[in-house]
């Protein structure tokens, strides 16, 4: 590293930029994580992830968490399960003894924030802008607050990143997938018919053109995603989100002709939705380097959440980036190296992600036998959503 302290900011508090800035803090580099949310709690972080040993879990011992980690990690809940419309179960992987666990978004952020300075987060910064200045530093514009100097920004702000227009012209694109988010509360003691459906993991279910995966996450917690291939403004017109009675009622007969056991699913949910487009970068998604500006994770390339991957791509840049800046003498060619790499590892599970997302509910995926389901699902890595917001 250069002689002078390195001034780096990192724009946004999820799992990629806090696993970045306690990669730095370990190796005695600080920054400053700056978040628009005003607290880790103002909003619900989100479904179940299965974090991939040589990606999550590599960021995290890395980072020297690999303990913290298995205390919250649920190896108990990696099985899968496939269902037609009429509730047969056609496949069914209840092994618990892989290494892809799942842990919830919002244990996963309490022990990256446990794990950095007080003071490293600053809440309820909205970036508005990212200001260059003569001397190739840049400031950060907020609402009511101007900070900086910084060397090196990192935006690790999404999918809808502010950084990103510095570097890249590019905006996510609809995929024509819409997903309707719900929760059920509680269901191994008020609803353990559901429990039993569902088991220790996931479920997919598809049957007459329409699509629904549901995830056990911690604490008897279910969550659901029904999946509809429309135009993006359908869903804003269909479900009346102020109106849980009528959520759950519109639910319901989308689905009409599904197995009774199934809407159950609807019917049990608590009062909590959200209408959820499902947007991607292209497939291959680069920039030309900008010195002092780079990105990481859905700010770099969001794409389908078909197949899991965008939280471990995210922490294995996070993981690659803090590796270059801590190895190398000058700091932007550190960056140059990142970038390079990273732009190559993401190309295969983008496209792969990509694939996933255009045969959803298309007619290979519909009404199958059960050779061609498992063939078909062997093909798709039985791809299982891991969405963010």
């Amino acid at each position: 590293m250069n002689s002078s302290p390195l001034r780096i900011a990192i724009i946004g508090a999820g799992p990629g930029g806090l696993t970045l800035a306690r990669l730095l803090h370990v190796a005695g580099i600080e920054t400053r994580v700056f978040e628009r949310e005003t607290s880790a709690s103002e909003r619900p972080q989100g479904g179940t992830l299965d974090l991939h040993a040589e990606s999550g879990q590599l960021a995290l011992t890395r980072a020297g968490l690999h303990e913290g980690f298995l205390r919250i990690a649920r190896y108990e809940d990696q099985g899968s399960r496939l269902y037609n419309g009429a509730g047969q179960l056609l496949l069914a992987d209840d092994d618990t003894t892989g290494d892809r666990p799942e842990v919830d978004r919002t244990a996963l952020r309490a022990l990256l924030l446990q794990s950095l300075p007080s003071g490293t987060v600053y809440w309820g910064h909205a970036l508005r802008e990212v200001a260059p200045r003569d001397d190739g530093s840049y400031d950060l514009v907020f609402d009511e607050a101007r900070k900086g100097p910084f060397d090196l920004v990192v935006g690790a702000d999404g999918a809808w990143s502010k950084v990103r227009p510095l570097v890249s012209r590019y905006q996510p694109q609809y995929s024509g997938l819409t997903f309707i988010e719900f929760g059920i509360d509680e269901v191994d003691t008020r609803h353990p018919a559901l429990s039993r459906l569902v088991g220790r993991g996931k479920i997919g279910i598809e049957g007459g053109g329409r699509s629904l995966i549901v995830q056990r996450n911690g604490n008897a917690h279910l969550r659901g995603y029904a999946i509809f291939r429309v135009p993006v403004e359908w869903a804003e017109r269909r479900f009346d989100l102020t109106s849980p009675a009528a959520a759950r009622e519109a639910l319901v007969g989308e689905f009409t002709g599904w197995a009774d056991a199934l809407l159950d699913l609807f019917r049990a949910s608590n009062d909590r939705f959200a209408i959820r487009p499902i947007h991607a970068l292209p497939v291959g998604h680069h920039w030309t380097n900008r010195a002092g500006i780079t990105l990481l994770g859905d700010a770099a390339h969001v794409m389908s959440p078909y197949g899991g991957e965008g939280v471990n791509a995210a922490m294995l840049d996070a993981a690659e980036l803090a590796q270059h800046l801590t190895g190398s003498q000058d700091w932007r060619d550190a960056v140059r190296t990142y970038e390079a790499e990273m732009f190559a590892r993401v190309a295969e599970p983008a496209g792969q992600a990509a694939e996933a997302a255009a045969t959803e509910l298309s007619h290979v995926s519909q009404e199958l036998t059960l050779a061609q389901y498992q063939a078909f699902i062997q093909m798709r890595a039985a791809a299982s959503p891991s969405v963010a917001r």
